[in-house]
Formats: structure tokens, C-alpha cells, sequence
């Protein structure tokens, strides 16, 4: 039984007796957490229980480190 995510908000909101958005801010509540952690930019692993880990590769931060830098760098010497 495949449901987009309306469908499926609809139907836990129905099924539980709540309000809509109350359903549709706990179906989110998981990915702005994520969104929340990865903007502050420490590069931690994050895992959703039965979901995943969302994680960052060391060495990609050291190259876009390193981009960033030469970027500026570039950009104070004009």
C-alpha cells in the first residue's frame, strides 16, 4: 500500500483524531532536526533511528576546506 505524503498524513491524522498540522509537523520533525545539526556545520554523524545515518566524508570537508580557502584567498588579493 504505497502513499504519498499527504495521503498518509491525512490518514494518521484521521486514524489518531488530530489535527493535521499537528501530524504533519511530526512527520517533519525528523528531517529539521537534521537540517538544524548539518547548519551548524560541525560535520557529526547523524542517525535516525530505523531511518539512517547521515554522515559527511572527512576528506570531502578538507576539499571544499581547502576550495574555500583559495577562493578567498583569490578574492582578497583583487
Amino acid at each position: 500500500m504505497k502513499k504519498n505524503k499527504k495521503e498518509l498524513i491525512y490518514y494518521l491524522a484521521n486514524k489518531y483524531n488530530l489535527p493535521l498540522k499537528t501530524i504533519d509537523r511530526m512527520v517533519n520533525y525528523q528531517f529539521k532536526y537534521v537540517s538544524k545539526i548539518m547548519s551548524i556545520g560541525n560535520f557529526e554523524g547523524i542517525r535516525i533511528p530505523y531511518f539512517g545515518l547521515f554522515s559527511v566524508n572527512p576528506n570531502r570537508v578538507k576539499y571544499l576546506t581547502q576550495l574555500k580557502n583559495k577562493k578567498d584567498n583569490a578574492t582578497k588579493e583583487k
